[in-house]
């Protein structure tokens, strides 16, 4: 078992970020120690990893709310969890898309910058006037 302060370390929370999930009932049958503190086993671990990837996935507290609800119904909610993943998992890929295409800007920037320092390449610019 472990403590709040071990859980952290272990899936790299902070601990008011897992106290805030806990308490949206997002770590579902948390127990308590003796003294009332919260306590995680090794599925607990697992599953909050999976939040973090969820929120990272770009889940609002809703949908993961949502989410864990249909989780916590068994293997019969797996084809609306499928769907759930499947739209996340399409938004991610266009964000990559984005992301990719601002990088291969930036690399075709960086190296018009180096042949214009080079020489090889006459310097222009679409926010100056040639005509200066």
């Amino acid at each position: 078992m472990y403590t709040m302060k071990q859980a952290c370390e272990k899936t790299g929370l902070a601990y008011e970020t897992l106290k805030f999930y806990c308490n949206q009932g997002l770590v579902p049958n948390v127990k308590r120690d003796k003294n009332n503190h919260r306590i995680f086993n090794d599925k607990d671990i697992a599953w909050i990893n999976s939040l973090h990837c969820l929120k990272n996935c770009g889940m609002s507290i809703s949908e993961m709310q949502e989410y864990v609800n249909l989780c916590l119904l068994g293997e019969s909610s797996i084809p609306e969890r499928k769907v759930i993943l499947d739209a996340k998992r399409n938004s991610l890929l266009k964000q990559i898309k984005t992301l990719q295409e601002s990088v291969d800007y930036i690399d075709w920037k960086q190296s018009f910058y180096n042949d214009v320092l080079s020489g090889k390449t006459k310097y222009y610019s679409n926010l100056v006037s040639d005509e200066e």
